[in-house]
């Protein structure tokens, strides 16, 4: 029998969550993300290291996929993230063809979901209450590393 897809999301989401939180112990912000492939192997996993870094373009999105390597395509990959993607990682998105978003939450921000569906994208919320949490919590503790984060 076929893992449900929501179970499936959720299972794929503790990938990236576990990641935001490595970023945050070590110094950065809390955002994770995987990349799987179409078969359901994890092609990449990484997460912001921006501050880490000094990197202004090591976006969690982005540090999965340079994680997978090349890849022939990415038709049928899913991206899965901590945090909405911003236009930046949006972008990244289109660009390859990945067809399919999961999203651990929105509340904090919206990023590019409405553009990204727009555009064909399947895009999943699963408004995860620890995703949120890490998120809020590192907005208050930071704003001005999260304001640097999103171009503000």
């Amino acid at each position: 029998m076929a893992e449900p897809a929501r179970e499936r999301d959720r299972r794929r989401l503790a990938v990236a969550a576990e990641e935001a939180r490595r970023g945050l112990a070590e110094g950065g912000v809390p955002i994770g993300a995987a990349l799987y492939g179409a078969d359901g192997a994890l092609l990449g996993r990484g997460r912001n290291r921006r501050v880490q870094d000094g990197d202004p373009s090591a976006h969690a999105e982005t540090s999965a996929f340079r994680a997978a390597g090349r890849q022939r395509t990415y038709r049928g990959t899913t991206m899965v993230t901590t945090l909405a993607p911003c236009w930046y990682c949006s972008g990244l998105v289109r660009q390859f063809g990945i067809g399919r978003v999961v999203v651990g939450e929105a509340r904090t921000f919206g990023g590019g979901i409405e553009w990204l569906t727009a555009h064909g994208v399947e895009v999943v919320v699963l408004d995860d209450a620890e995703c949120a949490a890490m998120m809020r919590d590192f907005i208050a503790a930071r704003p001005e590393v999260w304001g640097e984060d999103i171009g503000e």
